[in-house]
């Protein structure tokens, strides 16, 4: 289990696979909202809290992949 108080601005999320998902704007309740620049769409979009598996060494990780993770972007 990781603390969702360990997220912060700016950090890396990526799949399970490694790959680059998006990076961190901010926390806002059980979604992580994620900057415009990763979006290709110049919009925010969100993870749920419920997708992260771990947090580590600055790095967000997933429990699922990055394809699959960007099909449950909202």
């Amino acid at each position: 289990m990781f603390d969702k108080m360990r997220i912060k601005e700016h950090m890396e999320i990526a799949g399970k696979n490694g790959q680059h998902v998006g990076t961190v704007d901010k926390v806002e309740g059980d979604r992580i909202k994620m900057t415009k620049t990763d979006s290709g769409d110049s919009r925010h979009h969100y993870i749920e809290m419920d997708l992260v598996d771990r947090v580590e060494d600055n790095r967000i990780y997933l429990k699922v992949d990055e394809p699959t993770a960007q099909d449950m972007k909202v």
